[in-house]
C-alpha cells in the first residue's frame, strides 16, 4: 500500500500520480504500486513539486509495517530506537497552542473552570 499527500503542488503533478494512484481526497493519492514504481513516482514527485510540500508512506518489513518520506516539509521522520518518529519545529508547536517551555506555566483557574464552579454571568 502506498500514499502519497501533496500540498500546495502543481495540477499537472496531481494528473501525473492519476496514472498510477487513485486520489481519494484532494492531494491524497493511493494505491498499490511495485516498489520500483513507486520510487520513480517519488522521484517525479521530488522534481515537479515546486514550492509544495510532499509526504510519501508505504508498507515496508519493519517493526512498524510501514514507513515514510519527506519533501521540504516542516515535519521530519526520525529513529527512535528502531521506530520512525515525526520530529514538528517548536515554533510549529507552539503555534498550534502547546505551552511554551521557556515561559512558567499560567496561573489560577482558567475561565472555563471558573464559569463551571461560580456559574454563568
Amino acid at each position: 500500500m502506498t500514499v502519497i499527500v501533496l500540498t500546495n503542488c502543481p495540477a499537472g503533478l496531481r494528473g501525473f500520480l492519476t496514472r498510477w494512484l487513485l486520489e481519494v481526497s484532494a492531494g491524497v493519492f493511493v494505491g498499490n504500486p511495485s516498489a520500483r514504481i513507486r520510487d520513480t513516482l517519488w522521484d517525479e514527485v521530488k522534481q515537479y513539486a515546486g514550492e509544495g510540500r510532499a509526504l510519501l508512506a508505504h508498507t515496508d518489513h519493519s517493526e512498524q509495517g510501514f514507513t515514510f518520506r519527506t519533501y521540504d516539509h516542516a515535519w521530519h521522520p526520525i529513529d527512535h530506537e528502531g521506530v520512525t518518529l515525526i520530529r514538528r519545529p517548536n515554533a510549529i508547536a507552539q503555534a498550534a497552542g502547546s505551552p511554551s517551555t521557556s515561559g512558567s506555566p499560567p496561573t489560577g483557574w482558567s475561565n472555563a473552570s471558573k464559569r463551571r464552579r461560580f456559574g454563568r454571568k
